[in-house]
């Protein structure tokens, strides 16, 4: 029996990765064509369409499935929802603020799910105002620490951190954080594009650029806290309405470690 448990639960994993697969090729493309709507179908008059079709690509999305998006948007094709952008405000177990994008063609549905998924998960909404102020709008690109360039031969290039900071402090880049994998690029939100350009300039690659929000303070969690607030945000992100979730928490090393042992 032991073969057919790890077939089932290597089966069972594949499912639920491929689920989640799916759900992020949706919202990817749900962001090209609202990027296209809003400024236009051609990624090279619209940086916001440029890395939101980069993003995709960088995710495997399907060449086809972009295009069809990218067109939609820009009016060159039939079909394509009337998408709203919804921003929503909670609060999370331990007191930690959360924001919730949505782009939904339901308001009705995406403040719902939202509740529902907050208030089963130790959370609750909040008024509009009363977390938004503890994040501010920032430009953030991921550099992964490693790129393979030739998968045929296993050549990689590797970058460092003084390496990316060269290239980006001229542009407008504030910061560049060590994630582990990859390195956090941190710009004010209208130096986003420079930034990226930047990085383009200096032939380093890059897994997306894009505006999101980040926490002034943080709430730091032990693993219990920790646990519950990933629950949580797995929960929101569940729902093909919300496209980000942003909380302001920090958690260890120490206590990453215990939650993936």
């Amino acid at each position: 029996m032991s073969g057919h448990s790890k077939w089932a639960t290597t089966k069972h994993k594949k499912a639920a990765l491929d689920a989640k697969r799916g759900k992020l090729f949706a919202k990817l493309i749900k962001n090209i064509e609202v990027a296209a709507r809003t400024g236009g179908p051609d990624p090279d008059a619209n940086p916001t369409l440029f890395d939101a079709i980069y993003k995709a690509k960088k995710s495997s999305v399907p060449i086809d499935n972009i295009e069809r998006a990218r067109k939609r948007g820009g009016g060159l094709e039939t079909g394509g929802a009337d998408w709203q952008t919804i921003m929503y405000e909670g609060y999370g177990p331990n007191g930690v603020a959360v924001l919730i994008e949505c782009l939904t063609d339901n308001r009705n549905r995406a403040a719902s799910e939202v509740r529902v998924a907050l208030t089963r998960n130790g959370g609750s909404l909040a008024d509009p105002g009363s977390v938004a102020y503890m994040f501010n709008r920032k430009g953030v690109v991921l550099v992964p620490k490693e790129v393979v360039t030739d998968a045929k031969k296993g050549t990689t290039v590797a970058y460092s951190e003084d390496q990316i900071l060269d290239a980006v402090l001229e542009a407008g880049a504030e910061e560049v954080n060590d994630l582990g994998e990859s390195f956090e690029v941190v710009s004010e939100a209208g130096d986003l594009v420079p930034v990226r350009k930047a990085l383009q300039e200096a032939g380093i690659d890059y897994d997306s650029a894009e505006s999101s929000f980040m926490a002034t303070m943080n709430v730091p969690l032990d693993e219990d806290g920790a646990r519950k607030i990933f629950r949580l945000i797995d929960a929101l992100e569940d729902s093909d309405d919300v496209q980000n979730v942003y909380a302001n928490f920090d958690v260890s090393d120490e206590v990453m470690e215990k939650i993936d042992a």
